[in-house]
C-alpha cells in the first residue's frame, strides 16, 4: 500500500513536469537555526511609480528598507511580485528597488499571484524564474528552516487535487517529528472579510481556499506542529483562527488599498488602509507574529505594532481517550 501510493506520488509529479513546467519537487533548505525570524507579506506590484493606480511607490520603497534593516533569515513574499507578469519593465523596478535585499544577500521565497502570471506566462515565467533560480521552475515548494517547514502553494491551480494536492499531502504524510510549525503561504486566502463587490475593490475566499482550510483543520486535530497559513490577495491585514489554524491575510505590500469589514475590538477597527510586514519570530516550539504597520505622511515614516499573536507547539500530541 506504501509503496503503490508512493509510485502514485512520483507519477503525478512526473505529470506536473509536463503539464505545469514543474521540474521535480524542490526541498530547500535555509541556513539557520533556532531563535530565527523572517519577514512575510505580499501584494507589492513593483512597477513604474508613475502608476498610482497599481500601486503606492512611496510605501513600497520604505517597507523594503524597513524589511532589509530586520535583517531576517528570508522574506516570503505571498504573490503579486510585481504588477505584470510579462512586463519586462516591472521586472527592471523590481531589481532597482530590492537591491539591499540582493546586497545583503537575503533568500526571498515567493509564491505565485494572479498578476505574476499577467499576460503572455510564458514571459511571466521566465521573467519571474530569471528572479528565483533556486525554485528550479517549481510552483510549489518546500522551505525547511530549522524547526519550521514552509510550504509555498501556487493558488492558480488546485491545492487540494491533482500534482500540487498529491504533493501537499505527501509533505504532511512524511512531516518530520522536529518540525513544530507548518507555515502554507499562498497567494489567496481561505478566510477573509473582503468581498468581490466590496467599494474600493476586494476579494471573497474562493471554493479551493476553502477546501484547502477545511483539510488543514481536519489534520491539525491529530498533528502535533502547528499550522499557520499566510495569504494575500487582499490589499489589507486580517486574522483569524479557525479549528486551532492560524490564517493570515498580508496584501498591504504597497498595492492599492482594499477596505475591510472590521468589527470593535479588531486592533485595527477604524484604520481602513493598512500598508505592513509581518515579522515571524520562532524558538524552539513558540513563534511570535507582529504585525508592523506604515502610515508615511510628508515623506515621514510612522511606524506601529497594532496586532501581534504568540502560538505554540505542545512538546507531544494530547494522549486520546478510548470510548
Amino acid at each position: 500500500m506504501i509503496l503503490h501510493r508512493l509510485l502514485v506520488y512520483i507519477f503525478l509529479i512526473c505529470a506536473a513536469s509536463s503539464l505545469f513546467g514543474q521540474t521535480k519537487p524542490v526541498e530547500l533548505q535555509a541556513k539557520v537555526s533556532a531563535p530565527f525570524r523572517f519577514v512575510a507579506y505580499g501584494d507589492t506590484r513593483f512597477t513604474d511609480p508613475k502608476n498610482t493606480n497599481a500601486a503606492n511607490a512611496p510605501v513600497r520603497e520604505a517597507l523594503v528598507r524597513a524589511i532589509a534593516d530586520e535583517h531576517p533569515a528570508f522574506i516570503s513574499i505571498g504573490g503579486d511580485v510585481v504588477y505584470k507578469g510579462d512586463d519586462g519593465n516591472d521586472w527592471k523596478v523590481w531589481d532597482k528597488e530590492t537591491a539591499a535585499w540582493a546586497a545583503d544577500k537575503i533568500p526571498i521565497y515567493p509564491a505565485l499571484g494572479n498578476h505574476d502570471l499577467y499576460g503572455n506566462q510564458k514571459v511571466a515565467f521566465a521573467n519571474y524564474f530569471q528572479r528565483f533560480p533556486d525554485l528550479q521552475n517549481n510552483r510549489f515548494y518546500s522551505v525547511r528552516a530549522a524547526n519550521t517547514l514552509v510550504l509555498t502553494l501556487d493558488s492558480s491551480i488546485d491545492e487540494t487535487s491533482g500534482p500540487q494536492g498529491e504533493w501537499l499531502i505527501h509533505q504532511l504524510d512524511t512531516l518530520s517529528a522536529d518540525v513544530d510549525f507548518v507555515c502554507f503561504v499562498l497567494h489567496h486566502p481561505p478566510y477573509t472579510n473582503s468581498e468581490d463587490r466590496m467599494f474600493g475593490g476586494g476579494h471573497s475566499a474562493r471554493h479551493s481556499e476553502q477546501a484547502l482550510g477545511q483539510m488543514l483543520q481536519d489534520r491539525q486535530s491529530h498533528t502535533r506542529a502547528r499550522f499557520v497559513v499566510i495569504a494575500g490577495h487582499v490589499h489589507n491585514y486580517e486574522r483569524y483562527e479557525h479549528g486551532s489554524v492560524l490564517y493570515l491575510v498580508t496584501g498591504g505590500g504597497g498595492a492599492h488599498p482594499y477596505m475591510i469589514k472590521r468589527q470593535p475590538g479588531d486592533p485595527l477597527f477604524g484604520k481602513d488602509v493598512n500598508y505592513h510586514y509581518l515579522l515571524v519570530e520562532i524558538d524552539r516550539g513558540k513563534m511570535k507574529i507582529t504585525m508592523h504597520r506604515l502610515e508615511l505622511a510628508d515623506g515621514k515614516a510612522t511606524w506601529t505594532t497594532p496586532d501581534s499573536v504568540e502560538i505554540t507547539a505542545p512538546a507531544a500530541m494530547p494522549a486520546t481517550t478510548a470510548n
